[in-house]
């Protein structure tokens, strides 16, 4: 398949999965295996153009980063526990993911392990709906230091491909009696410093793939940048009007279907 062809659907594809509990690298390397993609080749890509949908939140709440940002300046309470909470949020992360580092690009490469994980975690979102405590916290200033801190645990889940990311972060805080809109939100927060510094880290370790001949390039990863950026932008708002409406039952669906499909697909193969 040409490359800007496979440039475009993968940036439609991380734009319209980073925020939904469905794993965005998941997705990506199923549609790698599907598609017959050298993994390596597209590793570097597929990491750097989640940057993408990140810029998508951060344009969409600017309104709540700017209000943070002068109400820290101003010391005043509420900015400056909402960004306790996300740093508290970000450590376990940059903790877990550096010592993992090597386990965890091993994993990048294997879809089974992908297949699986959709599977087992949509079954945990039809568990935890149904067990979920009655939510005792709404508003990301208002979570306690050992909600905010075991919400970053459980994003550390995801780090194994198909757990995802936003998934792993909303059902933690489900289960720590935050309520579904500001569990998503916090998410979409949490997102920014902890994919901002993953995709720096991946281009630093792996900047001279960036100009290789045999690998996607700079002008490759722009495109497939913009291309996430603009999908994401529309999904958002979407996705926390479902959740708050009808929670994440639809979406576990989609994982053990997805999963079940691509599980057989690759044992098959």
């Amino acid at each position: 398949m040409n490359d800007i062809i496979s440039i475009i659907l993968l940036g439609i594809v991380e734009g319209v999965t980073e925020f939904l509990p469905v794993s965005s690298t998941g997705h990506l390397i199923l549609a790698g295996a599907l598609l017959g993609y050298d993994d390596s080749r597209w590793q570097l890509f597929n990491i750097v153009i989640q940057l993408g949908a990140i810029l998508a939140v951060v344009v969409l709440y600017w309104r709540t980063f700017w209000d943070v940002a002068t109400g820290v300046m101003r010391r005043e309470a509420g900015p400056v526990r909402f960004v306790r909470n996300i740093v508290l949020a970000f450590v376990p992360a940059v903790v877990i993911g550096l010592a993992l580092r090597k386990q965890i690009e091993a994993l990048l490469l294997q879809p089974v392990v992908v297949a699986a994980a959709l599977i087992v975690g949509g079954i945990a979102i039809l568990v935890i709906e149904r067990l979920v405590p009655t939510a005792r916290t709404k508003g990301v200033p208002e979570l306690a230091v050992g909600t905010a801190i075991g919400i970053g645990f459980m994003q550390c889940l995801a780090m194994v491909p198909g757990v995802s990311r936003s998934g792993a972060t909303i059902l933690g805080a489900l289960t720590l009696g935050v309520d579904r809109r500001t569990a998503a939100e916090f998410s979409f927060f949490l997102a920014v410093p902890t994919m901002l510094g993953a995709s720096t880290l991946e281009m630093v370790q792996h900047q001279d793939t960036l100009s290789a001949a045999n690998n996607i390039g700079a002008g490759g990863i722009a495109l497939g940048f913009a291309v996430s950026f603009v999908v994401a932008l529309l999904v958002v708002r979407w996705f926390v009007a479902i959740v708050s409406r009808r929670g994440f039952g639809p979406f576990a669906w989609y994982r053990i279907i997805a999963g079940s499909i691509a599980l057989v697909w690759l044992m098959n193969k």
